[in-house]
């Protein structure tokens, strides 16, 4: 189990974007863009290239064909910082941690609402996110300066980093999820809802109705709320209420203008009206989180109708612009991360030894490193074959390791949050075939190009266990001396070394 000390709440900037964004400006995070900039492709190649060389954040305040207040676009609210000891600051900042909070600090502070009582939201009467009104006839979503964000993209793309919001028709149950949606028409998008997410279940028992499905989608939500979006939390679960654990205190929703959905009160804007259960339109292709945009990716998706957009005065439009993990993105440091924490959870709740877990972004999220203590471990007197099979069997039939397709399970030695550490060992201990456990009937992921395009069954499958650690390490104490200079040498040699570093002009 993890002994993390948690780290104090730095500010009210993860419970507001406007502060969040004013956050990352003291930070000198931010890049202000007042020159006029294309949504066409010019703002998500500015954005994508701020990815791949962990620059600031860019917020785009001129952007062409804006007007009334919609809107400015933020880029890269989720990506990572080149300065190591700020590398995950945006992320920090979403939950009010230090700059210099680590990937265990993130993830320990997700996981600490699962100690406390949920905290529902109040409803307020009104909030910024109703500072202008578009209603019915007036909305059109074709004035609107939305991105085109990859050259391959069947659509522009409105909703890429806000919030989904659906009440399940029977039960108390609301659910926050992020999905894509791109513009249809004047007054519709078609968005994405893929099983196995909560977002399909829920739309399944709407179907079930003959209902149309009431919505909302906040853009430009509480960081905080983001976060808890992208968190594969358990079935049943309201992510407001987590949300409120979070913060020790109640979130502020206000009341949608054209159905009964609650949003946040601060939200920059807000897309609410209804989803249809039997009319469908194209959408996509689109880049998706694994790096690809399939040209033949044209998928049938419900079409969501827009009776109303709120917003508040100049408004800020977030994105996502996926892509390769050499520039990690939201899909990778929100959706990757927050599935670590709930694997880990899952996982230690369980019984198992497990200390840490990571999806690693180099992986496009689709590995996760389980790191094991072996102490633990050789207490419980199991084998590969126990081990794996129990934890692909929990991971792989619960929500948290829905978009996870390869877990590697490491010892205590290994840096589960370092790709060089974790391939390492995947090279030298996991012998091909005889330490690989398959996993065939169980849900796969089938954005994974492997499962959309490759060979076999689409929506199954694909899934394995790799067991990284050798024979004696489930009996014994490591027999060998790992050859790096951390471990290889005494340290008034390394002492030494460091101290005439400089001096020989080694940097």
């Amino acid at each position: 189990m993890t002994t993390s000390k948690p780290l104090r709440i730095l500010d009210s900037s993860h419970l507001d974007f406007r502060l969040f964004v004013d956050a990352l400006r003291k930070d000198g995070d931010l890049a202000e863009i007042n020159e006029e900039v294309d949504p066409h492709l010019e703002v998500a190649a500015i954005t994508r290239r701020v990815y791949e060389r962990r620059a600031k954040a860019p917020l785009f305040n001129n952007v062409k064909g804006a007007k009334h207040g919609l809107f400015r676009i933020l880029g890269a609210s989720g990506g990572l910082s080149s300065d190591p000891q700020y590398a995950y600051r945006r992320l920090a900042r979403h939950i009010g941690l230090p700059p210099t909070a680590s990937l265990e600090d993130i993830i320990d502070r997700m996981l600490s609402a699962k100690k406390t009582a949920p905290i529902p939201p109040v409803h307020v009467s009104s909030g910024p996110c109703k500072d202008r009104r578009i209603l019915r006839d007036d909305v059109d979503l074709t004035k609107l300066p939305v991105p085109l964000l990859n050259k391959a993209d069947g659509g522009d793309y409105i909703q890429t980093l806000g919030i989904n919001i659906v009440q399940h028709p029977t039960e108390p149950w609301t659910n926050w999820s992020i999905a894509r949606a791109m513009i249809h028409d004047k007054n519709r998008m078609a968005g994405l809802i893929l099983k196995p997410q909560h977002i399909a279940r829920i739309f399944e028992q709407w179907q079930k109705t003959g209902k149309d499905v009431p919505y909302a989608i906040a853009l430009g939500a509480p960081p905080i709320a983001v976060m808890a979006a992208s968190m594969p939390l358990p079935s049943g679960v309201t992510e407001a209420e987590y949300v409120g654990s979070l913060c020790g205190s109640p979130l502020e929703l206000v009341k949608c203008e054209t159905n009964d959905i609650y949003v946040p009160a601060n939200s920059e804007i807000v897309l609410e009206g209804t989803i249809s259960v039997t009319d469908r339109g194209k959408e996509g292709p689109f880049g998706e989180m694994h790096g690809y945009s399939f040209l033949d990716e044209e998928l049938m998706q419900p079409l969501y109708k827009v009776n109303a957009i709120t917003h508040r005065e100049n408004a800020i439009l977030p994105i996502s612009v996926p892509g390769r993990a050499t520039g990690p993105d939201e899909t990778h440091t929100m959706i990757g991360t927050l599935a670590s924490a709930e694997i880990r959870q899952l996982l230690q709740d369980n019984g198992l030894p497990v200390k840490q877990v990571f999806t690693l972004y180099e992986s496009q999220v689709i590995w996760a490193a389980i790191q094991v203590d072996r102490t633990a471990l050789r207490a419980l007197r199991t084998n590969a074959a126990e081990l794996c099979n129990k934890i692909g069997n929990l991971v792989f039939r619960n929500k948290c390791g829905m978009q996870i397709h390869r877990l590697l399970v490491v010892g205590d030695d290994i840096d589960p949050f370092n790709f060089n550490d974790v391939m390492w060992a995947f090279a030298t201990r996991c012998r091909p075939s005889m330490d690989e456990y398959h996993f065939e009937d169980v849900d796969a992921y089938p954005l994974v190009p492997y499962m959309s395009h490759g060979p076999g069954t689409k929506l199954t499958g694909g899934k394995v266990v790799g067991n990284c650690l050798l024979p004696l390490e489930y009996e014994m104490e490591q027999n060998w001396v790992t050859c790096d200079f951390a471990n290889g040498y005494p340290e008034n040699v390394k002492e030494k070394v460091l101290e005439r570093w400089d001096r020989f002009g080694l940097e």
